[in-house]
């Protein structure tokens, strides 16, 4: 590092443009009359005495007289200490900024908006990997190649996975997609990363050539059933499915309450005895539940029997919900965010009473 370079960072640490070169010059030559550094610096002679006596309260210089005001560089375990101590900080700064940069506290916000993609999918993988129930995921290559460890770990973990992929993909092997989701589609088209998991949180971000790079972060399950729905319309009812875990057979077990009604309202309309065990929240106590028995009908807001075989989303874009007689009990069970109902559902398993289907 040369003079000027010395200068500069003294300056960075602190000390004005004088001070840092006074003391620059006191370092050259020992000690000095305040006569001869001020010649020996671009310190103005009216100004060299003052600039001494604010080095010597800094600790980075002594003062004497010797029939003149002279000055040397003081003990260098002080200035050291000092400059030291100011790297540190600045190191520790660099720190804070870079967490506070990437990882934002979401621990007392419902909503957040991050500035960084990266942001999103680091709190996305977090999620993931301690989810209980259920993920829903539109993605593109590079954030599945970052993701599918975790999505694999859930899928072991006994996780729902939905999984959509975005853009050219040619054919993915059965045995990878096992591996990472319980049911996966095709979207040709670049879309948003999204990712909802257990119904409460939801990861957003625009895809990567957009404009501006921002993304969001929800903790409010009233936000997540919005984005609920635009993953079942946009990203998942009118894609191709390249791979399910099911045979489309029963018994099958459902996360969706409406995907269930679908499945199993033919089967009714047609006479057969359709039997669930049905897992999750007591609707106004939030209490875990589980029951057992037969299915006894399906109801929804849109029109019924409007088409042969399944009815269409649309249909059930309003209230739905499974009536069931559970050992004389009755009960209504409801799906994600359920209110009027006595249960919602987190799982139904369903079978027929008798073989076949």
């Amino acid at each position: 590092m040369n003079g000027d370079e010395l200068r500069a960072t003294l300056e960075e640490a602190g000390l004005s443009p004088y001070q840092a070169d006074a003391y620059v010059t006191l370092l050259e030559r020992g000690s000095a009359s305040a006569t001869d550094v001020a010649t020996s610096s671009s310190v103005p002679d009216p100004r060299i005495y003052d600039v001494l006596r604010d080095l010597e309260q800094r600790g980075y210089a002594e003062t004497y007289d010797e029939g003149s005001l002279h000055a040397r560089a003081h003990d260098l375990a002080t200035v050291l200490e000092d400059l030291r101590s100011r790297a540190t900080r600045f190191e520790t700064a660099a720190e804070e900024i870079e967490e506070r940069w990437d990882r934002p506290d979401l621990e007392d916000n419902d909503v957040s908006i991050v500035t960084r993609f990266e942001t999103v999918l680091a709190r996305a993988e977090s999620l993931i990997r301690s989810a209980d129930n259920q993920v829903q995921i539109g993605l593109a290559r590079g954030e599945y190649e970052r993701l599918s460890p975790v999505l694999s770990a859930a899928v072991e973990d006994g996780v729902d996975v939905k999984l959509c992929l975005y853009g050219d993909w040619g054919t993915l092997p059965r045995e990878e997609l096992s591996a990472v989701c319980t049911e996966a589609r095709h979207r040709a088209i670049p879309s948003p990363f999204v990712a909802l998991i257990d119904r409460t949180w939801t990861c957003f971000s625009p895809p990567a050539d957009s404009t501006n790079e921002y993304g969001i972060v929800v903790d409010d399950r009233s936000h997540a059933y919005v984005f609920h729905w635009y993953f079942l319309t946009c990203l998942w009812e009118v894609q191709e499915t390249i791979y399910s875990a099911s045979d489309g057979g029963l018994p099958a077990t459902y996360v969706d309450v409406r995907q269930c009604i679908r499945r199993i309202e033919p089967l009714l309309e047609s006479g057969r005895r359709v039997e669930a065990t049905v897992t999750g929240l007591a609707v106004g106590t939030g209490e875990p539940v589980e029951h057992r028995g037969v299915v006894t009908d399906v109801t929804y807001a849109g029109p019924s029997g409007a088409t042969e075989g399944m009815p269409p989303l649309s249909a059930l874009a309003g209230r739905a919900y499974l009536t069931m007689d559970a050992g004389g009990d009755t009960y209504t069970v409801g799906g994600w965010g359920a209110t009027l109902e006595d249960v919602e559902a987190e799982r139904v398993t369903v079978e027929l009473a008798e073989g076949g289907d």
